[in-house]
């Protein structure tokens, strides 16, 4: 019986992480959105755009904010309140926003969103991007 539960519980939680067109994840506390998606909020949503990318390398057009992930949660007022504009953070390739944002939710702030990907997957999907020149 044993072997059989292992069995369906994985067999679940691989047809939970297959592909759709909706890419957006839980994570826990925050919701991972896809590059389309969060452009797709973008257009129809207030969203605050936060930057936790350390060093700087650029920014998705329309960013609001640049924060690095080790300041987030100490630097939570800057940030829209709960039920205000739509918080997203995002930073190169998912590593830095994953730890801001579960800094976050140890500080008690839950029901934002995170760029699955970074920007680096933003720029692979073809969407606007800010690079410095170097």
């Amino acid at each position: 019986m044993r072997g059989t539960a292992i069995v369906v519980m994985v067999t679940l939680g691989l047809a939970a992480c297959s592909g759709g067109e909706d890419a957006s994840t839980e994570g826990p506390g925050w919701t991972r959105l896809a590059p389309q998606e969060l452009d797709d909020l973008l257009r129809s949503e207030d969203v605050y755009l936060v930057n936790v990318h350390v060093p700087y390398e650029g920014e998705i057009v329309g960013t609001d904010a640049l924060i690095p992930f080790t300041d987030l949660a100490g630097r939570m007022g800057e940030l829209p309140a709960e039920g205000g504009p739509t918080l997203v953070l995002y930073c190169r390739s998912g590593n830095m926003s994953t730890e801001a944002a579960q800094d976050l939710v140890d500080a008690g702030r839950t029901g934002f969103y995170e760029l699955e990907g970074g920007f680096n997957a933003w720029v692979d999907a073809g969407l606007p991007f800010d690079a410095p020149d170097l």
